[in-house]
């Protein structure tokens, strides 16, 4: 019996030693995939590094937050339509491809002699890494036994974490000892690597082949990328009857997208009931949507309010929100051995303590100490950690086989969804409180205790929706 066939037959409830996996022969795939997502995590970082130089260089500051907004809107269009295109082609070739693509947007950034371009490449940046990390989570399920699952995704999520301090890092270097078009050059030959890499590599897992129509689905594709686009453009200058206007269109848009899709039978771009919380899957995706809408206060106005009412540095506040990359990376690599019969407890062990993160942020934030606040990021992404390791291995064990490549790519996607309406949401509620005519530390402290307050009432949705993943299932009866 070969390795593989030995690492998949024992049971899945046992412990992982670490020594195990990574001497199990799926070392390669685990490199692989690590640097597929750690490109795409790492990007935004840098880009953010580099932009004050950029648009020193190429001019264009009136779009600074389009080259974040298109890169959002491809990814999440691109991660909607992966599960799909891999269960027609198969991982290598879409994979090697979203790869080449990365690449590619950042060669046009690279050569760049105004925004236009540089727009045209972050959009393909953003649709070969939404891409990328989508059909990086489906390897995850189809490459890795599930006895592995977890182990894998811890190793993921360190190199995501890896990224906060990497990103700026490397950013900052390219900058300060060269220029920002070698930044964009050196991503891009990684992913040119990354792309050969992949292309010739011979797949050791094959995919699951649905019936799967012939037409592709461009005009859902459109419909979401409308919505995506009207969110994200509501969030950028926010004023009450504009934002409110084109934030309600936007989520129309999603719900009809939602609808449509649930309709297209055997071409659906999503799993079925994508966010009914009474099916695991359902559950799960509006769980890790409701989340981050909650969580991405603390990463847009933490530093600004921490400042001000604190008199932090902007260094010493970048790094308390950078608690929560570490906090993630810690947690979920410490508990990643856990054998599966624990998985339920740790999703809501983990999914409560970032709840309550939140609401530590409320009273933390406003009043003080800095390091309070730190230990709340802590806590937030540490929760995140807990929880996020096992739950791709709990889904994949309690939902319908049919539907496991759309629930894997559906959920960065989701997740991408959920921090681009939360950016919109607390946009609204911060200009609401008065963020706009700040003017003292209690001024400030206010803003901050309504914006994490009106957080709370999401955690909560994603909180109850857990219950849909974590409830007993016939499944739990072997374990």
């Amino acid at each position: 019996m070969s390795e593989h066939a030995a690492a998949a037959s024992k049971r899945p409830d046992e412990y992982v030693p670490w020594r195990e996996f990574l001497t199990s022969g799926y070392t390669a795939s685990l490199a692989l995939v690590s640097l597929g997502v750690w490109l795409h995590a790492a990007d935004s970082l840098v880009v953010a590094t580099m932009l004050p130089a950029m648009i020193a260089d190429i001019g264009g500051a009136a779009f600074v937050s389009w080259t974040v907004s298109i890169y959002e809107i491809g990814s999440i269009v691109a991660g909607a339509a992966s599960a799909l295109i891999t269960m027609r082609y198969g991982l290598r070739g879409p994979m090697s491809i979203a790869a080449f693509l990365f690449g590619a947007g950042c060669a046009a950034s690279a050569i760049s002699p105004n925004m236009g371009l540089l727009l045209i490449g972050r959009a393909l940046q953003g649709f070969g890494g939404g891409g990328l990390v989508a059909m990086c989570f489906v390897a995850l399920g189809v490459l890795f036994p599930r006895r592995y699952a977890a182990r894998a995704l811890a190793v993921v999520s360190a190199f995501w974490g890896m990224s906060a301090f990497l990103g700026p890092l490397i950013g900052g270097l390219f900058v300060e000892y060269a220029n920002w078009r070698l930044g964009f050059w050196f991503f891009a030959m990684l992913s040119f690597m990354l792309s050969a890499w992949i292309a010739l590599r011979q797949e050791t897992a094959t995919l699951e082949q649905g019936k799967i129509g012939t037409r592709f689905p461009l005009s859902r594709l459109a419909l979401l990328c409308l919505a995506v686009v009207l969110i994200s453009y509501g969030g950028v200058r926010v004023e009450a009857l504009r934002t409110s206007a084109l934030i309600g269109a936007g989520v129309l848009c999603l719900i009809w997208f939602f609808r449509r899709d649930g309709l297209a039978g055997p071409d659906r771009l999503l799993p079925h009931a994508p966010l009914d919380p009474r099916h695991a899957t359902g559950a799960t995706l509006l769980m890790l949507m409701m989340l981050p809408m909650a969580t991405v206060a603390i990463t847009a106005y933490g530093p600004l309010l921490m400042t001000v009412v604190h008199g932090t540095s902007a260094l010493t506040a970048g790094y308390v929100v950078a608690c929560s990359s570490i906090g993630w990376t810690l947690a979920a690599v410490s508990v990643s051995g856990s054998p599966e019969r624990f998985d339920r407890i740790w999703i809501a062990i983990g999914m409560a303590v970032t709840t309550l993160s939140i609401a530590g942020f409320v009273y933390a934030v406003p009043a003080g100490p800095v390091w309070l606040i730190a230990v709340c990021a802590l806590a937030e992404g540490g929760g995140f950690g807990l929880a996020y390791t096992f739950i791709l291995r709990r889904i994949t064990a309690v939902a319908p086989e049919e539907d496991m490549q759309r629930i894997t790519g559906a959920i960065p996607t989701m997740q991408r969804i959920g921090y681009a309406l939360g950016a919109a949401y607390i946009g609204i509620i911060a200009n609401a409180s008065g963020f706009l005519s700040i003017q003292t530390p209690d001024d400030a402290g206010t803003v901050a205790r309504i914006l994490f307050l009106a957080c709370l009432p999401l955690a909560v949705v994603g909180l109850v929706a857990m219950l849909g993943l974590v409830r007993r299932h016939p499944y739990d009866a072997s374990l």
